[in-house]
């Protein structure tokens, strides 16, 4: 004969052997007597045995042989349905968003732009990852990453938004740099304001030489006030010791660039959704 066991009588079955007894148990579980006796018996025809019997000299319940080892499963079984009951009652592990960011966005400005998003979406954690355009479009091609920030020319792909970011030509404010070769501070191979301002002097028949490489953006805002080179920095990276130079430095204007939200190949879950939705509005 196969059954399964009533979490309901079970209970009530090491209430009786907690308690003693059957008027006590009843309290316990919140029954009538007659009911607990009732569920007792119950169980016993379940499991086709007798499980308690009464002490006539003390007045007690105790169980029987079969009674004490159902009593060692059932205090296990009901102590795992009240684990599940408490698991399942607490809010769902917060689902991982992987979002990409460009290395000048790494740090305060990055802070800046999540700091709002944990609070009102605490159902989503975002795992970011900071590197250059080259390296993210290849991380979401991988399907490593969800979004990700990608610097770019204007239009080159499709995108979830776009934004311009404007770029100045800037030196130390206190310092100039010589005129040939010009003295470049630059980030790595890849970068767009790397391959921007190379060009733009080639374009202009001047030299240039390589004057300080940093893989982050403070390193090269740092290397420009201290005089060691030339920089093509997006506006809201220039510092108070810097100073724009324009046509009569020899520079021309640089069209804007473009900051661009993109997707990976796979389809964006409803979290990354929200993500790119908030991102969005946010930069909007």
């Amino acid at each position: 004969m196969s059954f399964g066991f009533d979490l309901d009588l079970l209970k009530t079955f090491a209430a009786v052997v907690d308690c003693g007894g059957f008027t006590k148990a009843a309290e316990r579980v919140h029954l009538t007597q007659s009911t607990v006796s009732q569920q007792i018996k119950k169980l016993e025809v379940n499991m086709a045995t007798s499980l308690l019997h009464r002490n006539k000299s003390s007045g007690t319940v105790e169980t029987t042989e079969a009674g004490e080892l159902l009593l060692s499963y059932a205090r296990r079984i009901l102590a795992t349905a009240e684990e599940a009951n408490e698991v399942m009652r607490k809010p769902m592990a917060p689902r991982t968003v992987r979002l990409g960011v460009p290395e000048d966005f790494a740090g305060r400005r990055l802070i800046d732009l999540l700091s709002g998003f944990s609070a009102a979406s605490p159902h989503i954690r975002l795992d970011t990852i900071s590197g250059w355009s080259t390296e993210l479009r290849r991380q979401l091609d991988a399907g490593e990453i969800d979004l990700a920030l990608i610097k770019r020319e204007p239009g080159d792909g499709a995108c979830l938004a776009s934004w311009k970011e404007q770029l100045i030509w800037v030196e130390s404010a206190t310092r100039s740099a010589e005129a040939d070769p010009v003295p470049l501070a630059v980030f790595p191979v890849g970068c767009i304001y790397r391959d921007r301002a190379i060009r733009s002097i080639e374009r202009s028949g001047r030299r240039w030489r390589i004057a300080y490489t940093s893989q982050g953006l403070m390193g090269v805002q740092a290397a420009v006030a201290s005089g060691l080179g030339i920089s093509l920095l997006p506006s809201n990276a220039v510092l108070p010791e810097h100073r724009q130079l324009g046509l009569t430095d020899g520079f021309d204007d640089q069209p804007a660039s473009e900051i661009a939200l993109v997707e990976g190949r796979a389809s964006l879950s409803a979290e990354a959704q929200t993500v790119g939705q908030f991102l969005a509005n946010i930069l909007s």
